[in-house]
């Protein structure tokens, strides 16, 4: 077996980071699937952020740490404790789902695993992860963080640089990790900032900014822990950004033909971090190509079967509509 950086990683863990973006992937398809069939009305896929998302949940201390990720980030959640089958209730918008059907795809909320829900408005969430970050100094709880991410996109809102500015005025325990896809939507990040890279702007805030390479699992690993280390340890702030790419529209409402070539989608695909990280495995011997084609099957029965269940759960019943919206006997003015 060759050497290779392991970051303290154990064999267990470096294969746990390819299942998670297996899974990843495979529940992005389904959703792209389930839409062109008509079954569900939206889905946002994560083609191309597997490595960082994977990397950055293995990072995640459960049970200590906050996550404020955004609607991109399917990776994140089922690493840090959604399930499979939750992610697909929320798809199908089931009465099980976690927030009852209420919320867009991938707009999660789940307590027992420190999942804060998002808010659909770009970068707002990020103003919301703050004063999660402040309350958590204010109450003196040591050795916990918050873990904000979102795509260079939001890093054009107003609300990003308060955040930003505020979190590094009161030092507080957050990471802020950017997603960094080059694409807003259609706009380039040529269009948006006149620098090559989001974390350069670390500097006008005072607190340290780094990029990585987000389409290597163990690099993304090894850059998230070490920023959340240094704000579990009480030392701040500070904003990383990972370089990836979106393989796929922005969303099934987008068709990105309009902004961006096959060629130049066939050319991003050359560095695809699934097949990229399994070779990877291979070639260092912590699996062999029978194991990775086993485990891919696997988790397509899996993801199957979890399809199959949420499919078949009733949807909200209309006498709900209007729980946990209004307080007391307040009704709409219809």
């Amino acid at each position: 077996m060759s050497a290779f950086e392991r970051y303290g990683l154990s064999d267990d863990q470096l294969i746990w980071l390819l299942r998670n973006m297996l899974l990843q992937r495979t529940i992005d398809n389904r959703g792209f699937q389930l839409n062109r069939q008509g079954k569900i009305p939206f889905a946002a896929g994560s083609e191309g952020h597997e490595a960082l998302q994977a990397g950055a949940a293995l990072a995640f201390q459960r049970g200590k740490d906050i996550l404020a990720g955004y609607y991109r980030d399917l990776g994140l959640f089922i690493g840090i404790g959604v399930t499979p089958e939750e992610a697909l209730r929320s798809q199908f918008a089931c009465a099980s789902d976690l927030n009852g059907g209420r919320q867009f795809p991938h707009h999660f909320s789940k307590k027992s695993i420190g999942l804060v829900s998002m808010s659909s408005v770009i970068a707002a969430h990020c103003t919301h992860a703050v004063g999660i970050a402040y309350a958590l100094k204010y109450r003196g709880e040591e050795g916990r963080a918050v873990l904000c991410s979102f795509g260079d996109g939001a890093t054009s809102q107003g609300e990003w640089h308060e955040a930003l500015n505020f979190a590094s005025v009161h030092h507080l325990p957050i990471v802020f990790l950017c997603e960094n896809n080059g694409l807003a939507i259609s706009v380039p990040l040529r269009k948006q900032m006149a620098i090559d890279n989001v974390s350069e702007r670390a500097a006008a805030y005072g607190i340290p900014g780094t990029t990585f390479d987000g389409l290597d699992p163990l690099v993304s690993y090894d850059t998230v822990k070490r920023a959340l280390d240094r704000a579990r340890r009480g030392d701040g702030p500070s904003l990383i950004e990972g370089k990836v790419h979106r393989y796929l529209g922005h969303t099934t409402d987008d068709d990105d033909r309009t902004y961006r070539t096959r060629e130049e989608v066939a050319e991003l695909r050359k560095r695809d971090p699934v097949p990229t990280y399994e070779a990877f495995l291979v070639k260092h011997g912590i699996l062999g190509q029978a194991q990775i084609e086993a485990l891919r099957k696997e988790i397509l029965r899996e993801i199957d079967e979890a399809t199959d269940r949420a499919e078949a759960e009733p949807l909200p019943a209309p006498s709900e509509l209007y729980t946990n919206v209004w307080e007391g006997e307040a009704r709409p003015w219809w």
